[in-house]
């Protein structure tokens, strides 16, 4: 059932210009997307809801905005030329590579189906007086099955802590994983891939350097950190703000736009005095929860998830996972990155970057606490938990099913659609009047193709909010018909009311005043 609606979720985003497969005429480029004419507006607007959050609602956070290309040591000097790696293994028959944690974790995901299985159907049975958390407690069949899941995730936490590539292997032959595509068990072992790409820079092949496409985008804000902090002349803690292009080359890129060679993150690193870092770290991460949850998605849809294995720079990390259709899946890291890439930095380039601190009298290098989050899960996200099918009852008593994305007003691609009636009458010119006015504040379209009722069900498909009808009465006494998206409720109002009505559902404020 899970796998239907991703797929139709697919369908759709092509279907109504949201997502294209890039380079499609040339039978595509694996792993790379390109967004559409709605895709790109509703992305923009995602990233004006994140920016904005973390720069206009706090003083202490501004943006930066650095090049994709970087000097090579900078790589070298964070780690990622020698430790920004995957483990991968190859089934021999299919010949396909997959990652192995992601095989491990696949296995973990089954166990919990397992259980959430069993919860579902005792929902079922007893109803309204059902306590789950009891149930989970008591139930021997799913006790069975949490002595199992901590088995094998204490088994694979050890083995990824100590890099142990054979244990990695061992555990997929133990847990008897087979290969998605040829069923078959036969494994190579498990081996580490760099995920960087590389290119050269210069007008010679002889005088060229090898750079890289950076994997991240926050070395770029480190690297600048002080001069962002001198010009801005900011006390700590104070946070640098930033949305960019990132490459990986990920071997094993699948679920759509979920693992991608080329995506986009939202990363804000925030600065704090060494000693505060866990403190800042367990606001930042309570922050940002909030910030997911005023999207209205249902609270229960997003938990927390310790990570397995700290990175070499971290000292606390910690996942928001949303329940994609596939699961539960990161969307956003919060991680605790110590002073680690500040003192990197510091020794290869042989520069002092160190803070004054006017306080204390002294000059020290601070601690970090990251918040990141990729772009194009979150887009997925947002359409995950907004696609819905409804069966609606029309006014002769036939059913029909209308496919509508239930986005939250202020991200929709489109606000307001006018349509006028019938093509003649005045109407597309009183339509077009209506939209000349209101062009310059919201994003609006214009529709006359097909009946009313096809194009009530276009603009539901696309996610936006009103739909407002022009028809004759409207050249008698300047009103017009709006409809609402989710209820499909209509009401006449006067067409000079159509700008507050539509400014006040779909602003940022009422979002902003749920956050933290």
């Amino acid at each position: 059932m899970a796998d239907d609606i991703f797929k139709k979720l697919i369908a759709h985003s092509k279907e109504y210009g949201f997502v294209f497969q890039s380079s499609e005429i040339y039978d595509g480029l694996g792993a790379v997307y390109d967004y559409g004419q709605n895709g790109v507006e509703l992305k923009n607007n995602i990233k004006k809801y994140w920016r904005d959050s973390m720069v206009k609602l706090h003083e202490n956070v501004v943006g930066l905005d650095s090049a994709i290309f970087m000097h090579p040591t900078i790589w070298k000097a964070s780690g990622h030329v020698d430790a920004f790696n995957d483990p991968l293994i190859d089934n021999k028959d299919s010949k396909k590579r997959y990652r192995a944690d992601v095989l491990i974790e696949d296995a973990l995901a089954k166990i919990e189906a397992k259980m959430d299985k069993e919860v579902t159907k005792a929902k079922k049975r007893f109803g309204d007086s059902f306590d789950e958390a009891q149930f989970r407690e008591t139930n021997p069949r799913v006790l069975a099955n949490q002595e199992k899941w901590n088995a094998l995730h204490k088994r694979f936490s050890d083995a990824l802590n100590n890099n142990d590539l054979n244990e990695l292997k061992q555990i997929i032959i133990d847990q008897e994983v087979a290969c998605p595509v040829s069923g078959s068990k036969n494994w190579t072992d498990v081996r580490q891939f760099n995920l960087m790409f590389s290119t050269e820079m210069g007008s010679t092949a002889e005088g060229a350097n090898t750079i890289y496409l950076r994997p991240e985008t926050a070395q770029g804000i480190f690297v600048n950190y002080l001069n962002v902090q001198k010009t801005g002349r900011l006390k700590l803690p104070f946070g640098i703000a930033q949305i960019g292009k990132a490459f990986r080359n990920e071997i094993v890129a699948r679920q759509f736009i979920f693992r991608m060679r080329e995506f986009e993150q939202m990363e804000m690193q925030f600065f704090v005095k060494p000693g505060t870092e866990l403190d800042w770290f367990d606001k930042w991460r309570e922050t940002r929860m909030s910030w997911h949850r005023a999207l209205g998605f249902g609270d229960e849809n997003y938990r927390f998830h310790e990570h397995e294995k700290l990175a070499h720079y971290a000292n606390a990390a910690v996942d928001v996972e949303y329940k994609f259709p596939f699961g539960f899946k990161e969307v956003e890291g919060i991680h605790s990155r110590t002073d680690f890439d500040l003192n990197q930095h510091q020794e290869f380039s042989g520069k002092k970057i160190q803070y004054f601190d006017p306080e204390l009298g002294k000059s020290y290098v601070p601690y970090v606490v990251e918040t990141s989050i990729g772009v194009d899960r979150m887009f997925l996200q947002v359409m995950a938990a907004s696609y819905c099918e409804e069966e609606v009852t029309s006014s002769n008593g036939k059913v029909d099913t209308r496919v509508v994305l239930k986005l939250p007003t202020p991200l929709a691609p489109i606000k307001l659609a006018v349509m006028p009636l019938v093509k003649k009458d005045g109407l597309p010119e009183k339509a077009r009047e209506i939209i000349g006015d209101l062009k310059f504040d919201f994003n609006c379209a214009y529709d006359e193709k097909d009946s009313i009722g096809k194009r009530y069900r276009r603009m539901d498909a696309l996610g936006t909010p009103f739909c407002v009808t022009v028809d004759h009465q409207t050249l008698e006494d300047n009103t017009v018909t709006i409809r609402h998206r989710d209820t499909m409720e209509q009401e006449r109002v006067a067409i000079e009311a159509l700008g507050g009505i539509v400014e006040n559902a779909t602003n940022f404020k009422a979002l902003y005043a749920k956050l933290k």
